[in-house]
């Protein structure tokens, strides 16, 4: 993919194609980010963003802005990520991009949970949650329902938990989304092991796992951990 959209950035740039090299950065820095380097997704997000914000691009604006937010988060800077997030946000609602309010508010969520902000979290995913089923936006809806599924299981509600995260589940199943349905499994192990159901819990961690490693997602270490903690060595 890299290839490709470090070609397509060549031309953007040979024929004065501002918003198509602005793009073409976001896209690299998006490239950049599934692999697992979010320092390097970052120097492409600013890049892109400087472009966006030269040219009044609101939309690339606030892409770029949110995609900060996703490097930061994944860099553990969660408290600056939430600012550039908080800043794409306010720009989804001035445009009325229905459809990014739900991601920037499901990515806030997120990022609340890191802080333990479980409020603040299950606020902004029913609000997420919301958009997306008026929307019929299955991806967010599915997103919102897994976090909302990690939050509840972090209020000590592993059932209501479960409920959440079966759901969330079905969805990523039916749109074929993998990494959804990874995020999915673990969150659903989460709430499984709290509940003291300890062969269920590994069996879907070890069911994400094979799904993070076919992807060759860089949240594969994340679910051995998981597993580690569980005394499970049975990864395959």
């Amino acid at each position: 993919a890299i290839e490709f959209y470090e070609q397509a950035l060549k031309i953007s740039c040979e024929i004065g194609d501002r918003r198509g090299e602005g793009a073409h950065l976001g896209n690299l820095g998006g490239a950049y980010s599934d692999l697992g380097e979010p320092r390097k997704a970052i120097e492409f997000y600013e890049q892109a963003l400087k472009i966006s914000c030269e040219i009044g691009d609101r939309r690339g604006e606030e892409a770029d802005l949110g995609n900060l937010g996703l490097a930061y988060s994944d860099l553990g800077e969660t408290t600056k990520a939430i600012e550039f997030y908080e800043q794409a946000l306010a720009i989804a609602r001035e445009i009325a991009d229905k459809q990014n309010e739900s991601e920037i508010l499901c990515s806030l969520g997120k990022a609340n949970l890191d802080l333990n902000e479980v409020d603040k979290t299950i606020d902004n995913c029913i609000k997420s949650l919301d958009l997306a089923r008026s929307m019929e936006y299955r991806k967010f809806e599915g997103e919102a329902l897994c976090t909302l599924g990690k939050a509840f299981t972090a209020q000590d509600e592993p059932q209501k938990a479960l409920e959440h995260c079966d759901q969330a589940l079905k969805i990523f199943k039916d749109i074929e989304y993998p990494k959804g349905e990874a995020e999915a499994l673990i969150a659903r192990a989460l709430a499984l092991d709290q509940l003291g159901q300890h062969e269920e819990a590994t069996s879907c961690a070890q069911q994400a796992l094979q799904i993070f490693q076919r992807i060759e997602s860089p949240l594969a270490e994340k679910v051995r951990q998981h597993l580690a903690e569980w005394g499970s060595h049975e990864e395959k």
